[in-house]
């Protein structure tokens, strides 16, 4: 017997003794089903007792399963109890509530701006950490309680301290220089940018999930991903830099405008960037219940979650889409 289980196999434990189903059981928690059948296994390693028994018709709890249950779940309580303790639970309605929207001027601008209407008596104060990997190490360090992103890029184990909820299907875009080749194009095709090496955040230990999404976009098309370069900060460094070393850039978009570039969507296909709000799990706050309501209204309102029948979109990013907390 070890010294000590880890609670996200109990956690896993019970998600799969809920369902009695693997693939249902994984979709819930965001992971490969043969990542949660190698948790289980170990699981059943570490406590040397069979779980469940599987057959190609159906799971069972075995009589060990049924006796863990109890257990597992005392645990997974006090450990939510504790994250309570720690602020991470319930939070104080009177505290503010930290969200960080990227960038000033993009899309989220809106939503926290409509959450605001909605919850005037709670303090919903914007954040800009640019970045989804970045933001989800602040929020599990209790500095920051909201922020919008590409949720599938994360990490895993991320991910499965972490809630999210749809927000939008965002066009994908490409800043670039005023005289380039493809800037007198209305839009550019994707396949124009055959040759090029495209700036997708390279490097940049707050931004894997968006470099990630333009190696998927990239590939088979000729296209490079700019290597690492120093982060611009600022409008007039990234101005500068455009203008130094000339690389497309890739955006969303309603990036805002950078001068001396212009900014064209890309199509044949339609690249999109899926955006999700994310936020701690276990978090219950009256300002996140604003945000989440003024996500979903204007998403309705704008059709932001119509998927454009020529849009790209990885698989992994189109199931995570498609579910709600």
């Amino acid at each position: 017997m070890p010294a000590a289980l880890d609670p996200r196999l109990l956690r896993a434990f019970l998600v799969v003794a809920e369902e009695l189903h693997f693939t249902r059981a994984a979709a819930r928690l965001y992971v490969a089903q043969q990542a949660l059948s190698r948790d289980i296994r170990r699981l059943e390693r570490e406590l040397d007792a069979e779980l469940f028994v599987r057959t190609t018709r159906q799971v069972a709890l075995t009589a060990h399963g049924e006796r863990l249950v109890p257990y597992a779940r005392r645990v997974q309580e006090a450990q939510d109890a504790l994250l309570t303790a720690f602020g991470r639970g319930v939070a104080d309605p009177a505290r503010p509530l930290l969200v960080d929207v990227n960038s000033p001027g993009l899309v989220f601008d809106r939503i926290l701006d409509r959450a605001r209407e909605l919850a005037p008596e709670s303090e919903l104060m914007a954040r800009f950490e640019s970045g989804l990997t970045g933001a989800a190490a602040e929020m599990l360090a209790g500095r920051l309680d909201a922020s919008f992103g590409r949720y599938a890029g994360l990490d895993p184990a991320l991910r499965d301290r972490l809630a999210q909820q749809p927000v939008r299907y965002e066009p994908m875009a490409v800043i670039l220089p005023q005289d380039h080749r493809l800037a007198e194009r209305e839009a550019v095709p994707l396949d124009e940018l055959a040759g090029e090496t495209v700036y997708a955040g390279a490097g940049n230990p707050r931004t894997p999930e968006w470099t990630d999404l333009a190696h998927r976009l990239f590939e088979g098309r000729g296209i490079e991903v700019a290597p690492p370069a120093p982060l611009a900060v600022g409008t007039e460094e990234f101005r500068r830099i455009m203008a130094k070393y000339r690389n497309p850039v890739l955006a969303v978009v309603d990036f805002p405008p950078v001068p001396g570039s212009v900014l064209r969507p890309l199509v044949d296909p339609v690249p999109l960037s899926p955006v999700s709000l994310v936020w701690p799990k276990r978090l219950a706050h009256p300002g996140l219940d604003a945000l989440r309501e003024a996500a979903a209204t204007l998403a309705s309102e704008y059709g932001w979650l119509r998927r454009p029948t020529n849009g790209w979109i990885p698989a992994a990013d189109a199931h995570v889409m498609l579910c709600r907390e």
